[in-house]
């Protein structure tokens, strides 16, 4: 009896211990497979946010203009010819389309996001620059075409894409919106211009020996050239009181911001001092995301970085800018494939003088 008692307790904790085993053998795995299904259900499914956006200044017949704000979509296929993204957008409605690059997948895969512009209705103007995966608009090298862009360009201005190289223009009433590729703003244009004429010059000289690979330089040589003659003349049409939104595939830093402004006076009205709104992309969410920590680790800025960062609305030298969250996985981040508890996004932006 008496031994009984000393050792009760000693098998009252071995007990406990093989019970707490049990639980740990049978409630992780759950945990687990609960935590995977939740994130399949909200990684898959496509959200569109709405935001509006306060712009001081903003001309009175822009009021309520609305962009569709898409990045980052790498090749995904986000149902059969996207349907999720279909799903998402359903009736809404918006003024113009805006990608910030990225869109293309592995090996510059066009079919995902030609997918994704046939949902749009044709008669919505449709701007896109590229990102840092995608390549440039222009080949300079012989390919299967006499086009002075890439065939996964052509297929996009085929498709009733704007691939935006250089400034362009809508007008409502009295109101006038530019969008801006952001590098046209630190552009020595007679730098640029002077590069490319030697370029020219120099192939002049062997014009009877050309391959087919330095007739496609050629060709991307003058089209440079006629580039920056329109970026020179366009630069005179701005006026103050035009909104500029600034379209760039990485976001843009206060110092960034700073630097440009010091490039320019305020008489001349091209200028990142008179940007009205900034859009990008890059960052996709930071991919890999912890519910209420955010994000778990970014390739350019390390562990848990702060939202504002890498993706939504902030004030950056006061411009309004917004990232996108993005639609895709980007290789970059080698070691964390997929989106995990970050679903695709799309985004609705609307522009309006109201405080809010």
């Amino acid at each position: 009896e008496k031994n009984r008692y000393i050792f009760a307790p000693e098998k009252r904790r071995r007990e406990r211990k093989h019970w707490l085993r049990k639980i740990l053998l049978i409630g992780l795995p759950l945990l687990i497979a609960i935590l995977a299904a939740a994130n399949i259900i909200v990684s898959r499914q496509v959200k569109l946010e709405k935001l509006s956006i306060t712009v001081l200044n903003l001309p009175e017949d822009l009021e309520s203009y609305s962009i569709l704000h898409i990045s980052d979509l790498h090749g995904a296929q986000l149902g059969e010819h996207q349907k999720a993204i279909e799903t998402a957008l359903g009736s809404t409605r918006y003024s113009c389309v805006v990608m910030t690059g990225d869109m293309l997948g592995e090996d510059g895969d066009v079919e995902p996001l030609l997918d994704l512009i046939a949902l749009m209705p044709a008669d919505k103007p449709k701007y896109y620059i590229p990102g840092d995966t995608d390549g440039s608009f222009v080949n300079s090298f012989a390919h299967d075409s006499l086009s002075v862009f890439s065939d996964w360009a052509q297929k996009l201005v085929e498709a009733g894409v704007t691939l935006l190289d250089i400034p362009v223009s809508e007008t409502r009433g009295k109101g006038t919106i530019w969008f801006i590729p952001e590098d046209l703003y630190t552009l020595d244009l007679d730098s640029a211009e002077a590069i490319y004429r030697s370029q020219l010059n120099e192939m002049s000289l062997r014009a009877t020996s050309m391959t087919a690979d330095d007739a496609a330089l050629r060709r991307a040589v003058e089209y440079q050239l006629k580039r920056l003659e329109t970026v020179r003349e366009m630069r005179e049409q701005f006026a103050p009181e035009d909104m500029q939104v600034v379209l760039t595939h990485t976001p843009l830093s206060e110092s960034y911001i700073q630097e440009c402004f010091n490039l320019s006076g305020k008489e001349d009205y091209f200028s990142m001092r008179y940007a009205g709104l900034i859009l990008a992309g890059h960052y996709n969410g930071g991919q890999w995301r912890l519910p209420f920590l955010g994000a778990v680790n970014v390739p350019e800025l390390g562990w848990f970085p702060d939202d504002k960062e890498i993706q939504g609305l902030s004030y950056p030298a006061g411009i309004p800018q917004y990232i996108s969250p993005g639609l895709g996985s980007d290789p970059h981040y080698t070691w964390r494939p997929g989106r995990i508890f970050n679903p695709p996004t799309l985004t609705l932006i609307t522009l309006t003088r109201k405080a809010i």
